[in-house]
């Protein structure tokens, strides 16, 4: 298959016939490879689908990923239920999606001590467990039994080295994996998390041209939310130029497994925690917001290596795939129920495109991420993303979505290509790309992804879509209320009404408008608007 077709959306329609899999399509590998799989898990920070080179993004240059696509399986359509952060990696951690987590929905929360992760689940069982980096973050984690708990095992951070541009981490990622798997008991399988800091802000500006070697003219499209300028376009090349600095880490953690002779039984996930760290991306619920990259690579496992995957994934399948593989019942073991479904039917398949048919949506919501709002309420959304088509219904449409404009729109990270949506919306011309970012929204909206990945035209409300709404719309509604979400069978108000748990930045619009001066820290000065 071409780079070109991975970027294609296969209509359900057109792959039903194909998608069925004989009982043979499922069985698990051959007998002499049943050892339990070791597991490596790397997240990027604030990476979008499609930025990485095997989707055939030609301005960000992803060999390690790459060389997992082709040697795995590539999937075009996983996606996160909450595109931010903590809430992203909760669900990664649970098997569970965000509005099920209780605190744990939010950014920056006390997690709460009732759910259990996979990452301490396999310690208890068996597995040698760490990680590296960014774990699960920002928010607090509490003791159960006077210990400390490690929700993605043990810390690995000692090794460090001199990053190559600001803004970049001094923790060597993969000196810390090779120092891990030193320390691992011979037979034991293992399970660790790297979690890269990259490519979440701040970046060096034009690191990717002074250093990374690009040019203004490599990206070819810039996203219509945002204004096409040579800013903006540096700022694009920045965030590639970090992508690539993940992906070298990638790259020696696969030569060390390698060199050991434990690839070949190493399940190798690589994916982000949610969308790039620029306005309409992070901290929304669009298609760059929630649709992220992700490949898998397990040599003893997979069957038919090189498939591209169009089956819907959702990050709350990580978990069960990962017991499952592991041997391990969930629930015997103490995990709260888990929502997501096991991804090997789709590693012991040999199809590609569609597979499963009951793969065809996801649940994606948000409830309170960075604070900037009068009590530091959230921005409440639920959505569904469904064959080519995405529906979001907004709860408190009076709210700003990104933040209130006073306090610095604070859910959307300082930026260059911030501050030129924000500067351009002096002169009636360029006034869309703040209200596409910034402005406040309707109750509904509905976008036909398939054609229009960027969602700016909102078809809510339009005739012609009206049953596609209804379905839409019924059927997330429907599935909420299974899943027991607060928002759906009460008013909500539970999300708003659990504690910040960043103490500097608690009650923030209330202290501000007081006058105090606070350490706002990720976003910029000139970010702070008067009311509009």
């Amino acid at each position: 298959m071409h780079r070109r077709d991975f970027l294609k959306f296969s209509a359900i329609t057109t792959a039903s016939l194909s998608s069925i899999t004989t009982a043979a399509d499922r069985l698990p590998p051959d007998g002499e490879k049943t050892a339990l799989p070791n597991i490596l898990f790397c997240i990027a920070d604030d990476a979008s689908y499609p930025h990485m080179g095997a989707y055939g993004c030609d301005w960000v240059e992803t060999p390690a990923f790459d060389r997992v696509a082709h040697e795995g399986i590539l999937f075009t359509r996983a996606y996160t239920p909450n595109a931010k952060c903590a809430p992203s990696r909760s669900c990664v951690l649970t098997g569970r999606n965000s509005w099920q987590l209780e605190q744990a929905a939010n950014h920056w929360p006390h997690f709460p001590d009732k759910f259990k992760t996979f990452p301490e689940t396999l310690a208890e069982n068996g597995y040698h467990v760490g990680f590296t980096g960014k774990g699960w973050a920002p928010g607090v984690v509490g003791k159960i039994n006077g210990q400390q708990r490690q929700l993605c095992g043990k810390p690995y951070h000692q090794k460090r080295m001199t990053p190559p541009a600001g803004g970049i981490s001094s923790c060597d990622y993969a000196a810390n994996f090779s120092q891990f798997l030193e320390g691992k008991p011979s037979g034991k399988p293992f399970m660790f998390w790297y979690g890269g800091h990259e490519p979440h802000r701040g970046y060096e500006f034009k690191v990717g041209i002074k250093k990374g070697g690009k040019c203004i003219s490599d990206i070819k499209k810039v996203p219509s939310f945002w204004p096409d300028n040579e800013t903006v376009r540096a700022d694009m090349l920045d965030y590639a130029y970090e992508i690539e600095y993940f992906d070298k880490h990638l790259q020696r953690m696969l030569e060390t497994l390698e060199e050991s002779g434990q690839l070949d039984n190493t399940l190798v996930v690589i994916t982000a925690d949610n969308g790039m760290p620029f306005p309409r991306v992070k901290g929304q619920e669009y298609e760059y917001s929630n649709h992220l990259p992700l490949a898998m690579m397990w040599k003893n496992g997979i069957k038919k290596p090189g498939r591209v995957i169009d089956d819907f994934v959702n990050f709350i399948d990580f978990a069960p795939t990962f017991l499952e593989l592991a041997k391990i019942d969930a629930v015997d073991k103490g995990m709260q129920e888990i929502q997501g479904k096991s991804l090997t039917p789709l590693f012991y398949s040999t199809q590609s495109g569609l597979i499963d048919t009951s793969r065809d949506y996801v649940l994606i919501g948000k409830e309170r991420h960075d604070v900037g709002r009068p009590h530091d309420w959230g921005y409440p959304i639920r959505g569904i993303v469904k064959g080519d088509f995405l529906y979001i219904h907004n709860f408190q449409p009076d709210r700003w979505p990104a933040g209130n404009p006073e306090t610095g729109y604070l859910n959307c990270d300082g930026s260059p290509t911030k501050t030129e949506c924000l500067k351009v919306r002096k002169t009636q011309e360029a006034e869309k790309y703040w209200q596409m970012s910034f402005g406040k929204r309707v109750p509904e909206e509905l976008y036909h992804i398939g054609s229009d990945p960027e969602c700016i035209t909102n078809l809510a409300g339009n005739s012609k879509y009206e049953d596609v709404e209804k379905q839409l719309k019924k059927q997330l509604f429907e599935e909420l209320k299974l899943q027991g979400d607060p928002r759906i069978l009460r008013d909500g108000k539970i999300f708003d009404e659990y504690e910040y748990a960043n103490p500097s930045g608690r009650n923030f619009y209330e202290r501000y408008m007081r006058g105090e001066k606070l350490d706002w820290g990720w976003v910029n000065k000139t970010d702070f608007e008067k009311e509009l």
